[in-house]
């Protein structure tokens, strides 16, 4: 894997941007969108302001995907903006590719934040050479009802706010949620989330250590972008360890093990050092499924050694931890253990 620039940590009173790369839901429910913008500014101490279309409606964002790249080129191009965060996902910002310019990034190298379809930005910064950060949206994650879990405030200044060596990643031991509270009545915002008993992570297959630099993503974003200049080279999952996660859709156990297969096609299962999955929404019914497809195709790719754990805390569900595109991380089989070994941000 290529060597990625990391972006500078923040700072208390430090400027983000927030941006609809995608869907433009801020508009739809604007008191979900100012909650979570309340949030982080008064948990962080920082000043949250909005790229020129971010609050923009639904159509109109949907319309203009040329509008969504002029906002992420002016976050990337202004001096005083320190970071930028997904305000939500969406499932098109790979629209955007055609109209950004890649070197505005990699010459303005700051904090990207977001995940599900913001993968495809992702990988626009790793295109760029920009270490990316996978993690929560202004609106899902930081807009937890009732303020932030202790678990998002420490993930977020352990690896946002310090350039310290991240180690190891504890799983949340509080429990977890996947409830949807409709965002229509925001009223809701008043009511908390029930929690799941803590569950895992759960170390389904492989043997002893295993260290590999991060590269993944949403699992239908990857999909979409595969074939694409966007989709990494072959080159790039050399002793990688590939996180996945799927959306909220939780797609048939089918659609991963054919693409699975795909990746196996092309030789990139047989050069990953493992797998990690992050837990889905109504995993409790469903996460086999996925853990099924895993397993069959690294045994077909004669891999039944790699290390695979799932139900681990990042994607759909709240809270979670942070995943920095290229860092060094480490699969700890024997003592069930996750962790980064270098800072995410410098």
């Amino acid at each position: 894997m290529k060597t990625l620039i990391k972006p500078q940590k923040l700072c208390p009173g430090d400027t983000i941007a927030a941006i609809s790369p995608s869907c433009g839901l801020a508009s739809v429910f604007p008191h979900q969108y100012q909650w979570g913008k309340k949030q982080i500014e008064e948990n962080f101490n920082v000043k949250v302001i909005e790229t020129p279309h971010a609050l923009e409606s639904m159509d109109f964002l949907y319309e203009h995907p040329e509008i969504r790249a002029q906002d992420l080129m002016w976050a990337f191009k202004n001096p005083d903006v320190k970071a930028i965060f997904s305000i939500i996902g969406g499932d098109d910002s790979i629209r955007l590719l055609p109209y950004l310019d890649l070197d505005v990034i990699k010459n303005n190298p700051k904090i990207f934040l977001g995940y599900s379809d913001p993968t495809s930005v992702h990988m626009m910064c790793y295109k760029a050479g920009l270490s990316s950060i996978y993690g929560p949206t202004i609106m899902s994650g930081f807009g937890e009802n009732c303020g932030l879990f202790d678990y998002t405030i420490k993930a977020t200044k352990r690896t946002l706010f310090q350039n310290e060596v991240l180690g190891e990643i504890e799983p949340s031991k509080m429990g977890w949620t996947d409830e949807f509270l409709d965002w229509a009545n925001p009223e809701n915002l008043k009511i908390k989330r029930r929690l799941h008993p803590y569950s895992g992570p759960k170390y389904v297959q492989g043997n002893g250590i295993v260290r590999g630099r991060l590269i993944g993503g949403c699992f239908e974003v990857l999909l979409m972008m595969t074939g694409t200049e966007l989709f990494p080279d072959v080159h790039d999952f050399e002793g990688a360890i590939m996180f996945l996660e799927v959306s909220e859709d939780t797609p048939p156990e089918n659609m991963l093990l054919y693409w699975l297969r795909s990746l196996a096609a092309q030789g990139i299962i047989n050069k990953l050092s493992g797998i990690i999955l992050g837990r889905a929404k109504n995993s409790i019914n469903n996460m086999s499924v996925y853990e099924n497809a895993l397993l069959k195709v690294t045994k077909e790719c004669n891999r039944s050694d790699m290390p695979i754990v799932t139900q681990m805390d990042f994607g759909h569900t709240d809270p979670m931890f942070y995943l920095p595109y290229g860092a060094l991380a480490e699969i700890d089989v024997q003592n069930q253990r996750f962790s980064i070994l270098e800072s995410a941000v410098i």
